[in-house]
C-alpha cells in the first residue's frame, strides 16, 4: 500500500514560544518525523551573572510570564541553600500556597483555553465563546480565582515580589485569605464539571514507554525542594541535577535536549502522579479514577488529565494551608540573611515539570556562575520520539489523511504543555 503523507507546521499553535513539525511518509516509508524548536536563544543565565541575591528572585521571576512564581521560588531557594537559610515555617506555607495557586492557573489556561478546542474541532478558543458558553464561563472564574490567589500570596499573578531570600516579605490579612477559602471551597463545583466534560472526550489511544521525572514526595505530593526520582528507578538529591538532566545539543534545535536511561524522558503533571500518586489528594484521586488515570501511564495524551487531577489536588491543600496560616504568627515570615561565598541548587516542580536553578556566590553575595534547566528543555526529545512512534503507530492506514495526521501530532505537542520560550536556555 502506498501512503504519502506530508505535514509541515511551522510555529504551532496555542503553545508558548515557536516550535515546528515536520512528517513526510513516501511510499509507505518514514523519511521524516520531527519536532524541532527553532526559537532564538534567549541566554538568561548570562543575565544573571554579577546580580545581588536580593535581585536575582525578582529577575529570574520574569524569564517566564506563566510559571514566574516558580522561576523566582526555585531561584530564592538556590540561593538560601548557597547561604545555609533556613526560612520559618510560616514562609514556607506561604511560598506553597502561592505555588498552587500558579498551578491551579496555568492548568486551567492549557487544559481549557489551549488543549480543549482540539476536542471541539476548533482551531481555537474564540468559537468556543458562542458554541460552549458555559464552559468559556467556568474557565474565565476558575482561572479569576488562581490569578487572584496568586496577587493575594505573591503580590502579583506574574513576577511576584513578596518572596526574598529568607522568606516571604507580607502576611496577607486574614479576612482576605479566608475569602479566597470560600471561593475555593465553591469552585470545586465547577472543576467538577470540567472533569465531566473531559470524561465525554475520546484521548488518542497511544501509548510509548517512557522514562518519567519528577521531585520525590516525602511527606506530601512534591512541589517545592526534594530528592529527584524517576520511574526507572533513579534517584539523585536536589543537588545533583546534572546526573538527572545530562543535557545534550542537537543540531536541529535551539533548545537542548535531555536523556537519562532512555534516549529521553517527559517530565510535568503526568510525571509527577505517575512518581507520586500515593500521596495526591483523596479527592484528586477520586477523580483520576474516574477518568482512567492509573500508574504508570505510558499516553502522553493523558497529560491533560493529570493536570485536571491537580487541580483538584491543589484546591483541597491550599484550602487546608489557609485554615494553618490564620492560626500563624504573622510576624514569622523572614529570617536573618548573611550573604557569603557559595553554590546552591533549588529545584521546583513548575506545572510543565521540574525546574532547576544553579548558583555559585562570591563572598559579596553576587552571582559568579547560573544554571537553570527548566521542564520543556527535558521534555522537547521526548516529544520528538513521540512524534515519530506516533507516525510509525497510526500513519500507515488508507483513512490518515495530512490534515488528520497534523492535528494528531498537533495535540501530541500540545498535551505536554510546552514552554518553548524558556527552553531556549
Amino acid at each position: 500500500m502506498k501512503i504519502n503523507l506530508n505535514v509541515d507546521v511551522k510555529h504551532l499553535a496555542r503553545i508558548e514560544g515557536h516550535g515546528n513539525i515536520k512528517i513526510h511518509v513516501e511510499n509507505g516509508e518514514i523519511k521524516e518525523a520531527r519536532w524541532d524548536v527553532v526559537e532564538t536563544p534567549r541566554f538568561f543565565e548570562v543575565m544573571l551573572k554579577n546580580k545581588h541575591y536580593t535581585t536575582a528572585g525578582l529577575l529570574a521571576a520574569r524569564i517566564c510570564g506563566i510559571c514566574s512564581i516558580s522561576h523566582c521560588l526555585c531561584s530564592v531557594r538556590a540561593t538560601e541553600n548557597a547561604f545555609k537559610v533556613a526560612i520559618p515555617e510560616t514562609a514556607a506555607k506561604l511560598r506553597l500556597l502561592a505555588k498552587h495557586g500558579e498551578t491551579f492557573q496555568s492548568h486551567i489556561l492549557h487544559v481549557l483555553f489551549l488543549a480543549a478546542p482540539d476536542f471541539f474541532n476548533e482551531p481555537s478558543v474564540i468559537p468556543l465563546i458562542e458554541k460552549k458558553p458555559e464552559v468559556i464561563a467556568i474557565a474565565i472564574r476558575l482561572k479569576g480565582l488562581a490569578n487572584r490567589l496568586c496577587d493575594t500570596i505573591a503580590g502579583r499573578t506574574t513576577h511576584p515580589v513578596t518572596f526574598q531570600v529568607g522568606g516571604v516579605t507580607m502576611m496577607p490579612q486574614k479576612n482576605h485569605l479566608l475569602g479566597l477559602q470560600d471561593e475555593l471551597k465553591r469552585s470545586l463545583d465547577d472543576l467538577q464539571i470540567v472533569a465531566d466534560l473531559f470524561s465525554t472526550f475520546t484521548l488518542p489511544d497511544f501509548i510509548r514507554e517512557t522514562e518519567f521525572v519528577s521531585l520525590k514526595g516525602e511527606k506530601g505530593y512534591p512541589f517545592i525542594g526534594g530528592s529527584l526520582i524517576s520511574s526507572d528507578g533513579v534517584e539523585h538529591k536536589e543537588q545533583d541535577y546534572r546526573p538527572m538532566t545530562n543535557e545534550y545539543v542537537d543540531k536541529n534545535n535551539t533548545s537542548k535536549w535531555s536523556k537519562l536511561s532512555r534516549e529521553s524522558y517527559a517530565v510535568g503533571a503526568l510525571a509527577r502522579f505517575n512518581n507520586n500518586s500515593q500521596l495526591i489528594h483523596p479527592k484528586a484521586a477520586e477523580v483520576a479514577e474516574s477518568l482512567g488515570l492509573k500508574p504508570v501511564c505510558h499516553n502522553p495524551f493523558m497529560n491533560n488529565v493529570a493536570q485536571l487531577v491537580e487541580c483538584f489536588h491543589v484546591v483541597h491543600e491550599a484550602i487546608r494551608l489557609i485554615d494553618e496560616l490564620v492560626e500563624s504568627d504573622p510576624s514569622e515570615t523572614m529570617t536573618k540573611v548573611t550573604p557569603k561565598a557559595g553554590e546552591g541548587v533549588g529545584a521546583v516542580e513548575a506545572p510543565r515539570g521540574i525546574l532547576f536553578h544553579h548558583y555559585k556566590y562570591d563572598k559579596t553575595g553576587r552571582i559568579e556562575m547560573a544554571n537553570c534547566v527548566v521542564p520543556t528543555t527535558q521534555n522537547n526529545a521526548n516529544i520528538h520520539h513521540d512524534i515519530k512512534s506516533l507516525v510509525k503507530k497510526s500513519a500507515m492506514t488508507k483513512e490518515m489523511t495530512d490534515k488528520k495526521l497534523e492535528l494528531l501530532c498537533s495535540m501530541l505537542v500540545r498535551s505536554y504543555d510546552p514552554c518553548v520560550s524558556c527552553s531556549v536556555h
